[in-house]
């Protein structure tokens, strides 16, 4: 199973918080480390370097969001003060559902919050991503056009 790991974190948060949340959250779903396709946040946390250390020491792609982009989702657990401070009610939640580009039935884990012993806050978010049947219609969110797909 492929997993998008949407993330959201108080500034200057410890690799170790992290780290601690995203080991905490995978074993609530039973899942591991090679289940990690990708992680996700919003762009203001483009430069937290805890963030960066944990993409790089699972060796994943880290994507990045904008608050417009996160906003326009749907999610289950929209936070006022998150809203107040990113422009978005969501980012962990959301975040986990753009990368793995699905709605939120693909929440494996809803936003989990974590408290590390620095004191900083973290949430992780997990969504599956589902495998690509070559025959399905797809909406491409960048044109808003359907396309079909097909194998050669």
């Amino acid at each position: 199973m492929k997993l998008a790991i949407g993330m959201g974190c108080d500034r200057d948060t410890a690799f170790a918080t992290l780290h601690q949340a995203l080991a905490e959250a995978l074993a609530v779903i039973d899942a591991g480390h090679s289940d990690i396709d990708l992680f996700a946040s919003i762009d203001k946390k483009s430069d937290e370097v805890a963030l960066l250390q944990l993409a790089r020491h699972y060796q994943r792609p880290l994507q990045f969001y904008t608050a417009a982009e996160l906003a326009g989702v749907t999610v289950p657990n929209p936070s006022e003060t998150v809203r107040r401070f990113m422009g978005t009610p969501a980012v962990s939640e959301a975040a986990a559902l753009l990368a793995a580009d699905a709605d939120s039935r693909s929440l494996l884990l809803e936003k989990y919050k974590y408290r590390g012993a620095d004191g900083k806050n973290a949430t992780v978010s997990i969504a599956a991503i589902a495998p690509f049947d070559a025959g399905q219609q797809r909406l491409d969110s960048t044109t808003q056009h359907c396309n079909r797909e097909t194998s050669l």
